[in-house]
């Protein structure tokens, strides 16, 4: 074989290596492309989440309560056909001038981006729109070949299966701008603070010029450099023939922001930010997912009523003012006729303590439902017991500074309820059917929930599940949300709704997801006669407590209480809770640390105070301008149809006998007190852990009244108690054997307990036995 022959020869075989090379390269791609093609899914048009603001509304669908922006900022879906066509030819002269004519992909654009990245060129990417859109929604940005070819996998069969104008507005709504923008409806906001479909042209091409690098191309910081990228833009229209030349030239760099707006109607720092977390919590309960949340754009309309909000926001600014820097206060507002909560006030901190959802001790607030339970078994308002101080298996229960009823040594059930006396109400529990759980019972078929949140194990009763006599003056932790709702039950005729937050929700593709209509169903807790006839006795109170009736004449029915700080004589707890027919609302005051509450001088505060003047103006403030409704007349219970003006003389006090274990030395003590009174045990658990011994004991518990007046006067007794509140901020420890009441004319409140142990939260505290 010759030279020429070996040359010849070994150039076919480089030829023949380079051609199976090339065809390799050609074909391995090419069939790994096809067979990704047939396997791989794309999403279709409106699968792809992408995450949005919710939006939280007050009850009008338009007050702007708080947001929920996602992780990736405040994205606002919009329809592709609120964007203005120019604007949408901006976008493409930027971006993908090729857009309506090319396959999804571009592999010369795909170079180019190459070649750009080497020698620092900005014209065009090197991706088009398809692609940017599938980057950014479907696969992520990881810098692998297998990303980049399932990129231009999906985009080629996306622009096969979707419009361009589909493409078009899923890609205008997930794009970043820039200023924290995610989506042109942000982004409009964003530089112009101006809704989408009212964008001019030079206003579309500035947006449309940041999207190639956002931080740089801001007007704000670089002028320059974003004016230069506009006129990019618009020689593009003018070059594709969507802009004239004439209007091109008629055109100006637009005013823009200096800054993105902050966003104003966001409330979720102040007050309105703990009626986020409650709606929050609601969503959840519901079963809307935080996917859901972030991705949806929820518009989701509240209960909180905009009139009723302000005014219990304002009433509680205005009624602090002066009071000592400690104080702290909660107010909720309740639609008796579905539990809709139209006003929520926890705090001033939106992301601190919301005291509106705190367990605290109740008082005298809590009488309320043993008269319900005495009623529904059939025992009239007008039902008397003797009002004298007693002494039961070692606790003693007084009234403040001996305080007598009004009416004589014997009193109605109603007067008691009006006077808050301790002794009537106490005697009153005793008589029940089943003693303290009739008081628990009803407590909780009026709406007090049987397992509270943030309060460990089950509600109104001890460890043992047994309830303590102590119920009946207001010993067991509930919150101001649950005794609004619960006094609604009796506004409603004895009808409990639960309390609930959110309304309806609604996605940005119209779906509902939760709509409770106008009139959520409820559950009987008693008779409406039962109801009526508590409504009747509660009537006068309102006025009784310093004069705290309503403006205008506006019928009321209500009850205060307070709960004492240990032994120390203070107060840690004032209540004043009341209602119309159409508005309940829980007014609860006490101190940021757990410490004695007091006036701004130094005197003790009553719920007949501060909380009455709250929860005064308050209801005063929600219900201006709407008429003055009127209860309805009870029905008669065993003949006795209400309060009447006269009390008859034969309802008398007759408590039925049990069969605990007589003793002789204590129980002649208690007949002489209580005809027919059981005689104690030896011994007798007042609160979890702690016994007292009968008798022989050195301290003699008692439950002491307080009643504020225009001039309180302390009262006597003494309490032990064990236990702890729960939660935060604040702590407190000790061994209470405590209890003074307070005497006057107004207001009642209560000798308490405080605990043996340690409490840790607010309210600081332990769990005690005590009147109101």
């Amino acid at each position: 074989m010759t030279d020429a022959q070996k040359k010849k020869r070994t150039w076919r075989r480089i030829r023949y290596t380079l051609f199976t090379l090339i065809g390799l390269g050609i074909i391995i791609p090419l069939g790994t492309f096809m067979v990704a093609y047939m396997m791989i899914r794309i999403p279709q048009p409106g699968d792809v989440a992408t995450n949005q603001v919710a939006t939280i509304y007050e009850s009008d669908g338009s007050t702007v309560l708080a947001k929920v922006v996602p992780p990736e900022g405040n994205r606002v879906e919009v329809d592709v056909n609120q964007i203005p066509q120019q604007v949408r030819n901006a976008v493409i002269a930027a971006e993908d001038r090729k857009f309506y004519t090319n396959p999804g992909f571009s592999i010369t654009g795909t170079a180019r981006a190459a070649i750009n990245n080497v020698t620092g060129g900005d014209t065009q990417g090197g991706s088009t729109i398809t692609q940017q859109y599938v980057k950014n929604a479907v696969v992520g940005d990881q810098r692998t070949i297998w990303r980049k070819m399932k990129e231009l996998v999906i985009s080629a069969k996306m622009a096969r299966q979707w419009s361009k104008d589909e493409i078009m507005g899923a890609y205008l709504n997930t794009i970043y701008f820039g200023r924290g923008a995610y989506g042109i409806g942000a982004a409009s906001k964003a530089y112009f603070n101006k809704p989408v479909q009212d964008l001019t042209v030079g206003e579309g091409a500035v947006l449309a010029s940041s999207i190639r690098s956002p931080s740089n191309l801001d007007p704000a910081t670089n002028p320059e450099g974003a004016k230069e990228r506009w006129n990019y833009v618009l020689d593009g229209m003018v070059k594709d023939g969507s802009l004239s030349q004439s209007d091109r030239a008629n055109l100006t760099y637009p005013q823009v922001l200096a800054s993105a707006p902050s966003d104003t109607h966001d409330n979720s720092d102040g007050p309105d930010g703990l009626i986020k977390t409650q709606v929050l919590k609601e969503l959840e309960a519901n079963g809307i997912s935080e996917q859901d949340l972030n991705t949806r754009g929820l518009q989701i309309t509240t209960t909180i009523d905009p009139k009723a909000q302000a005014s219990a926001v304002k009433s509680v600014h205005d009624d602090l003012e002066g009071e000592r820097s400690n104080v702290r206060t909660a107010v909720v507002s309740v639609d008796p006729r579905s539990g809709a909560v139209r006003a929520y006030y926890g705090g001033d901190d939106g992301h601190g303590y919301d005291y509106a959802n705190a367990g605290l001790q109740s008082g005298s607030t809590f009488k309320v439902f043993g008269l319900a339970a005495m009623l529904a078994q059939g025992r009239p308002v007008t039902e008397k017991f003797d009002a004298s101080p007693l002494t039961i298996n070692g606790v003693t229960i007084t009234n403040a500074d001996g305080e007598q009823c009004t009416t004589g040594k014997q009193c109605t059930a109603a007067q008691a309820l009006k006077q808050s006396l301790n002794t009537v109400f106490y005697r009153l529990m005793l008589s029940l059917n089943h003693g303290a759980k009739d008081v628990a019972d009803m407590a909780h078929a009026a709406g007090i929930p049987k397992q509270i949140p943030g309060v460990q194990g089950p509600s109104l009763q001890e460890s043992d599940g047994q309830v303590s006599d102590g119920v009946i003056l207001g010993q067991y932790q509930v919150r101001p949300l649950d005794m609004a709702a619960a006094y609604a039950t009796f506004a409603d005729n004895g009808v409990s709704h639960p309390a609930y937050f959110v309304q309806k929700v609604v996605a940005a593709d119209g779906q509902v997801l939760l709509d409770r209509g106008p009139n959520p169903p409820g559950t009987k807790a008693m008779d409406a006669a039962v109801a009526d006839n508590v409504v009747s006795a509660m009537k006068p109170i309102a006025a009784y407590s310093h004069q705290h009736q309503l403006a205008g004449g506006r019928q009321s029915a209500s009850k205060t209480g307070t709960t004492q700080l240990g032994d120390t004589g203070q107060n840690k707890d004032a209540w004043m809770i009341g209602f119309t027919p159409s508005l309940s609302t829980a007014v609860w005051v006490g101190t940021a640390d757990g410490v004695a509450l007091k006036n701004p001088g130094g005197s003790i505060m009553y719920g007949s105070q501060l909380p009455s003047d709250i929860w005064k103006d308050t209801m005063d403030g929600a219900l201006e301008g709407t008429s003055n409704e009127k209860f309805p007349e009870p029905a008669p219970i065993d003949g006795v149809a209400g309060v009447p003006e006269y009390v008859p003389p034969t309802a008398t006090y007759k408590p039925k006998p049990t069969q605990e274990e007589q003793a002789p030395s204590l129980g002649s003590q208690l007949q002489s007190i209580i005809p027919n009174l059981p005689t104690p045990p030896t011994a007798i658990q007042i609160l979890p852990g702690v016994t007292i011994p009968i008798p022989g004991q050195a301290h003699r518990p008692s439950y002491g009244d307080q009643n504020s007046g225009s001039d309180p006067s302390q009262g006597t007794g003494d309490t032990s108690g064990t236990g702890g509140d729960t939660g935060s901020p604040g702590a407190d420890s000790g061994t209470g054997d405590s209890g003074t009441g307070n005497s006057g004319t107004g207001d009642s409140g209560t000798g308490n307990a405080d605990g043996t142990g340690a409490g840790t939260g607010h309210p600081g505290g332990g769990n005690g036995l005590f009147g109101r």
